[in-house]
């Protein structure tokens, strides 16, 4: 591996992603607290299940720093918002979130393109695959709750109804320790 692309931005970028997929799970972990105290389980049980999901993804990536021989920095994580009035408001920071995360994958794909690093754009791509999932569940989400206006229940109704766990995925990169 040449020192050019030891300091390459795709791998400079990468190493953000690690901090942004960690803020994504702290994020989560709020809005799925948020849901426990307003007893909202099947809300709150989607969010943190969508940390540990977060969670996973920085892990990946840090495995493939890894696997790639580069140095690897855990950072800190940035502030997270708390304060809500309505389930709908945290549904839409969810979605905004992950609206986010979908350009920062995109911008990751096209620097690996224009470096031609092969390897790290075949690795993105299933990040690539999952935020387009991940955009249109919290989309649903989001029209349901706006649909459910005050009667929050309609919303847990929802996925309790529809909100099964597909399982891990099995084309997943792997994750540093295991995914959880």
């Amino acid at each position: 591996m040449g020192n050019n692309e030891m300091n390459s931005k795709f791998y400079e970028l990468l190493q953000e992603q690690v901090r942004n997929e960690l803020n994504a799970e702290r994020q989560y972990v709020a809005l799925a607290v948020w849901f426990d105290r307003e007893d909202l389980p099947q809300l709150a049980k989607r969010f943190y299940r969508q940390a540990v999901e977060e969670r996973n993804h920085a892990m990946a990536i840090v495995q493939y720093l890894l696997d790639t021989g580069h140095q690897v920095e855990i950072p800190g994580t940035a502030e997270v918002r708390n304060d809500f009035t309505e389930p709908a408001e945290l549904i839409e920071l969810a979605l905004e979130q992950e609206k986010q995360v979908a350009a920062d994958i995109e911008s990751l794909a096209k620097t690996a393109r224009e470096e031609d690093d092969y390897t790290g754009e075949q690795f993105v791509q299933w990040f690539l695959k999952e935020q387009v999932e991940e955009i249109a569940t919290m989309s649903t989400l989001l029209n349901v709750a706006k649909r459910a206006g005050s009667n929050v229940f309609e919303i847990e109704r929802f996925l309790d109804r529809e909100g099964a766990d597909a399982g891990p995925d099995p084309t997943m990169p792997p994750v540093a320790g295991g995914a959880l």
